[in-house]
């Protein structure tokens, strides 16, 4: 614990220099934080140093290499960078300038062009999938009018079967009032047969006990008894019988 908070330290007085380091609770975990951070900050570091140096190196490497060619074309062919006119001057810049987007080490046909063949052949890779993608994009755009289409044609189809519903609806209610209607007809009519039949047994009552009581009535008696009203017809008779 103490070695990992001398070793936090440092690194804190290394990254804020000449200002105060700030203020912090000093308990198990901040220490183990600021101990992983202040690791992966010197590995980063000494991965950047190294990667400077190996820059460095490069440089000095290219620098040596271009001298060597400035004191071979000025030794040897009698050219250097003064004597060269501006076309020329150009085409060497423009030369320099497409090595550097090509990425190889010098301006030699042996380098180049490996660099131009794998440069078309990620550019022929790239059309080839532009081609790929054109063709599926084509695919979407037919499939989504496809399925617009459909959906307008289902949601068609959806308002014809709601509007149906409705009218169908409409006549089932009807239906059912009408049944309502009939049934309570049905049932008033089947009221007064049953009356009727009433009426009729008690009409084939009476005729016997008219027959039978006409020997004994006159025809003043039988007038009056006839004019009596229904409801005491049957009160009369047990007086007349009895």
């Amino acid at each position: 614990m103490c070695e990992k908070i001398k070793q936090v330290n440092c690194w804190l007085s290394a990254v804020f220099g000449d200002r105060s380091v700030p203020q912090f609770e000093v308990n198990t975990r901040t220490v183990d934080v600021l101990y992983q951070l202040a690791q992966s900050s010197e590995a980063r570091c000494s991965d950047t140093a190294l990667l400077i140096e190996d820059f460095k190196q490069k440089a000095s490497e290219y620098q040596a290499d271009a001298s060597h060619l400035q004191d071979v074309l000025h030794q040897g062919v009698g050219l250097s960078c003064g004597s060269l006119s501006k076309p020329a001057a150009d085409y060497v810049s423009a030369l320099v300038d497409n090595a550097m987007v090509l990425g190889v080490r010098d301006t030699s046909l042996c380098s180049l062009i490996p660099a131009v063949n794998k440069l078309t052949s990620e550019l022929l890779e790239a059309e080839k999938s532009n081609r790929r993608l054109e063709r599926e994009l084509r695919a979407s755009r037919k499939s989504l009018g496809a399925m617009l289409m459909l959906r307008g044609n289902l949601q068609g189809d959806i308002e014809k079967t709601a509007k149906s519903q409705a009218v169908e609806g409409a006549k089932a209610e009807e239906r059912l009032l009408s049944l309502d209607f009939v049934t309570m007809k049905a049932r008033e009519l089947s009221t007064r047969r049953v009356k009727l039949e009433e009426v009729d047994a008690l009409k084939k009552e009476i005729i016997p006990l008219k027959k039978k009581l006409e020997p004994y009535m006159d025809l003043s008696a039988v007038r009056s008894f006839n004019s009596f009203p229904q409801k005491h017809f049957f009160t009369h008779l047990l007086i007349l019988t009895s």
